[in-house]
């Protein structure tokens, strides 16, 4: 069924935003996807706030978050988020619409926060606390955020904004509010956050999501492919401000009355030991940790795990037969982007193909085209275009073009299908670099190593990598008597923009290849790191 649900809410009095920044910025419908929402469960009110739905799950005693010391059950973490939304409209003004920054790492406060933000009516744009000063502002400009929830540990780098800081600021302006609060009551198609991707421009590219995508990326791979139950004990290392984090860590387990453990700055052998202290049953990771969980000899520790979910870059077939053999577990990969919310290719139990992303999970449809729209034989490589009920919208429609085509979501991907709907992931058709998990951008970082006095010209590729699939490298060209030094660049890059997206690679070359016309032939640089990796 394709939705034919509408933004105009002029026979809404009740609940309609205050602040329609984020309506206002929508790309215009014509430029939205085809949205689908053939299962039941996908047949949502108009009226929807998905912190209710979220918090409504099982009861008040039955534990919910745990982390940093902080130990909540569902009925606590109901009042506390409550007592926070209660804080944002009373005491900090704000209005239905309002953009708030939160920053912090992954812990139960953030959870709080997130929820909120959303019980109140606003829009979450949650960052990663590794972040630097100029990212925030880039992120805080496109957004306007109105006011900031920051851990005290992060306010660093703040842009100029009105900020309460968590937790013991906020919990004490918490303790005089009621356990309660009259939820704002949003429309399902209203935005509920704005996440945000690193495009090949290096610009940051705000990714528009309403109140029931939050529940239909539950809705559709977790209740379909995860199968998360209520006993279960979930963890995993992506950052909730992450897409892939905020669903497999918070709306994921939360829809299922799950319980989650919140780990921060945890190393591959730190997520073993925790898997195993914890009790963890659902764990959510890329494929790095897995190797490194591997090669530090703590594979066994995987053994009690129900569910293992790989995303972020694609899990190798040695990767899944090994963690297989070892402990009998079957790892999910997928494959998500923040255009789309989540993951909307895997498989599980008997039906994954190792090598293979998988298939469309229940409530998308998968294809691959050719350049014009077309869809191609399968066995025949082409660009990765998916529907269902999320889709892409770019804050003011920022490149929606390129995205959304013919009604598709092209993902940027080369991808190839078998004849039984098996997809299998060849190459990423932009210069987007996956590596560890993480999509770095490279002109992002050529921008930054274009600030050291040192550096007169750069291009940034990716190098495969057998252990982090592939690492960032840059090809360097110094300024006439400077002396080549890779730490120094590393180290000025790591001050610039996040650490993990610096070059661990750095070659220096008198000159970069271009053409006549002066455009950089990146092709040549890839080729020349390929050669070398």
């Amino acid at each position: 069924m394709t939705s034919a649900r509408s933004t105009d809410r002029s026979s809404r009095g009740v609940g309609d935003p205050l602040d329609t920044f984020c309506r206002d910025h929508l790309p215009p419908r014509d430029q939205w996807p085809e949205l689908i929402f053939e299962l039941p469960e996908l047949q949502y009110p108009e009226q929807l706030n998905a912190a209710v739905e979220l918090l409504a799950g099982p009861a008040d005693d039955h534990a919910c978050v745990r982390g940093s010391g902080t130990d909540w059950t569902y009925g606590e973490l109901r009042a506390q988020a409550a007592r926070i939304a209660a804080v944002l409209v009373e005491d900090a003004g704000l209005v239905t619409g309002n953009r708030v920054l939160l920053r912090g790492p992954n812990e139960p406060w953030l959870v709080a926060c997130w929820l909120g933000v959303l019980l109140a009516g606003g829009v979450a744009v949650t960052t990663m606390p590794m972040l630097r000063a100029q990212e925030v502002a880039a992120i805080s400009e496109l957004a306007q955020p109105s006011l900031a929830l920051c851990h005290e540990d992060f306010t660093d780098a703040l842009p100029d904004l009105p900020t309460i800081s968590y937790p013991a600021e906020l919990d004490g302006r918490c303790a005089g509010k009621p356990a309660t609060f009259a939820p704002v009551p949003t429309a399902a198609d209203d935005v509920a956050l704005l996440a945000f991707t690193s495009g090949t421009t290096g610009r940051p590219k705000a990714t528009m999501h309403l109140h029931r995508d939050v529940l239909a990326i539950a809705d559709t791979f977790s209740r379909h492919v995860i199968r998360i139950e209520p006993d279960d004990v979930v963890t995993g290392t992506p950052p909730i401000a992450f897409t892939f984090g905020l669903g497999g860590l918070v709306v994921f387990p939360m829809r299922a009355g799950a319980s989650i453990v919140l780990l921060d700055k945890v190393t591959p052998e730190k997520l073993a030991d925790a898997i195993t202290d914890e009790g963890v049953t659902v764990l959510f990771t890329a494929p790095t940790a897995y190797r490194a969980i591997m090669a530090a000899g703590k594979v066994d520790r995987l053994a009690g795990l129900r569910r293992a979910v790989s995303a972020g870059e694609t899990l190798p077939a040695g990767v899944w037969h090994a963690v297989h053999d070892a402990t009998g577990l079957r790892i999910i990969d997928g494959i998500g982007s923040t255009e789309m919310l989540h993951v909307f290719i895997a498989s599980s139990d008997d039906d994954i193909r190792p090598g293979t992303t998988g298939r469309a999970v229940p409530g998308y449809r998968a294809a691959i085209l050719d350049d014009d729209g077309n869809p191609v034989p399968d066995g025949t490589p082409g660009h990765l275009a998916v529907k269902g009920p999320t889709g892409c919208r770019y804050l003011d429609g920022d490149r929606q073009s390129s995205y959304v085509r013919h009604g598709w979501n092209l993902t940027g991907d080369t991808f190839v299908r078998d004849a039984d709907g098996y997809f299998t992931y060849l190459a990423r058709s932009d210069d987007m670099i996956v590596s560890s998990g993480y999509n770095i951008s490279g002109p992002e970082v050529e921008q930054a190593l274009l600030g050291h006095p040192d550096v007169l010209d750069c291009a940034v590729v990716a190098s495969p990598d057998e252990q982090r699939g592939a690492v960032v490298t840059a090809y360097v060209v110094l300024r006439e008597g400077a002396e080549p030094d890779a730490a120094a660049l590393q180290d000025f890059t790591k001050a610039t923009i996040a650490p993990y997206k610096y070059p661990r690679i750095v070659r220096f070359v008198p000159a970069l290849p271009r053409t006549s016309t002066g455009k950089l032939q990146r092709y040549v640089l890839r080729e020349r790191a390929e050669d070398r990796s």
